[in-house]
């Protein structure tokens, strides 16, 4: 008998260990890969997948596409708004550290802040030229508020009496007053928009029952007007 033909029966009857070692070979690759993978490192993981895609794909260039407001997140600081009760502690101290505001008031409402300023000290009659020591207080004044968020607005009241210089009517002059008072707070730093409204004596029946001369000044005043929300650009 052939040698050959004698161990064919025992080659052939172990032949199956050699497919299961390559079976059990391959499972076992296959549960390393997925011990591996569920500890990945993501910050690992991404520079591979980028350098590799740099590798495979080198003419390809990606550019951010540019902003297309002129204010974004990135480009524009907001600041915040303050707190009202604490920033009325330091108006307070500001308008009565001024010679010519002794009689101004900061009085402080549920929903805002308002600087009550006197026509009378600000303005001649009539007009709405502001005097050098009142620039000089609303520089102060500005000077407060320029390092806060809050939306300011400005508003101008006159007493029933017609104006008899330029301003024909009380809506005119007062409107002129309060852009007077909101230019004059810009220029100190504020770089918000301030809105500015003239009222004219449409509040003076609201008024405190006082001596008539008295309720006539009461009523030509500028009032700042600090809100407690951020002002939009």
């Amino acid at each position: 008998m052939n040698l050959d033909e004698e161990s064919r029966p025992a080659i052939s009857g172990v032949g199956w260990m050699v497919t299961f070692t390559d079976l059990v070979s391959l499972l076992l690759t296959f549960f390393v890969m997925l011990f591996a993978m569920s500890h990945v490192g993501i910050g690992k993981w991404e520079s591979l997948t980028d350098t590799l895609s740099l590798s495979l794909n080198p003419g390809v260039t990606v550019r951010a596409a540019p902003a297309s407001a002129r204010h974004s997140i990135s480009t524009t600081f907001r600041r915040r708004a303050i707190n009202l009760d604490y920033l009325s502690v330091v108006l307070d101290e500001t308008v009565h550290a001024d010679p010519l505001l002794q009689s101004a008031r900061v009085v402080r409402y549920d929903d805002r802040l308002v600087i009550v300023l006197p026509g009378d000290l600000l303005f001649e009659s009539d007009s709405a030229v502001l005097s050098e020591r009142a620039r000089k207080a609303l520089f102060d004044i500005g000077g407060v508020l320029r390092n806060i968020g809050n939306e300011v607005a400005v508003r101008g009241h006159t007493d029933p009496a017609v104006p008899s210089g330029r301003y024909v009517s009380n809506w005119e002059l007062s409107t002129a007053r309060a852009v007077a008072v909101g230019n004059a707070l810009r220029r100190s730093g504020y770089d918000r928009d301030i809105l500015a409204l003239g009222v004219a004596d449409s509040a003076f029946a609201s008024l405190p029952a006082l001596p008539e001369d008295q309720r006539k000044a009461l009523a030509r005043r500028v009032d700042i007007v600090i809100l407690p929300d951020l002002a939009e650009d």
